[in-house]
């Protein structure tokens, strides 16, 4: 809930970044930033023998697990805080992101994450001429509890 009202403090101090030659960067939330470059690092650790096109096997409930998870949900907040920003401010978000590589990270560890077959293992009917579902047509809720 927090997220969507950050961005409004950079919007009071974007009146005083003049007209600089230098392409100008802005990073979103400090704390968050620092905590997805972490999580860069360990996953970076995690996938390094993995190369893209293939996949990482996660085990559930697993060190490897929770670390992926956090890493995600870190993004989560990330875009939420991006999509609360003015047209103006994610400008000088995404030129940080592209600086940090950040965003290039994040495809790369989301190309060796994601499975070959993401095949939706929720309730299904038993209907034989139902399509396969997949995590793509299917919406999932991630409710913590």
């Amino acid at each position: 809930r927090l997220m969507p009202e950050l961005p409004k403090f950079d919007d009071e101090d974007l009146k005083s970044y003049g007209d600089e030659e230098e392409e100008l960067a802005l990073s979103p939330p400090a704390a968050l930033m620092s905590i997805l470059t972490t999580q860069e690092l360990l996953l970076e650790n995690i996938l390094e023998c993995i190369p893209v096109g293939e996949f990482a096997v996660i085990q559930p409930l697993s060190d490897e697990f929770c670390l992926v998870l956090g890493y995600l949900l870190t993004w989560k907040l990330t875009l939420a805080f991006f999509k609360a920003a003015s047209s103006q401010l994610r400008v000088l978000y995404s030129q940080y992101l592209r600086r940090t590589k950040s965003l290039n990270k994040l495809l790369y560890h989301l190309f060796r994450l994601m499975p070959e077959n993401p095949v939706f293992s929720g309730p299904t009917s038993e209907i034989p001429n139902k399509d396969t579902k997949t995590f793509f047509t299917e919406e999932l809720h991630l409710d913590v509890k």
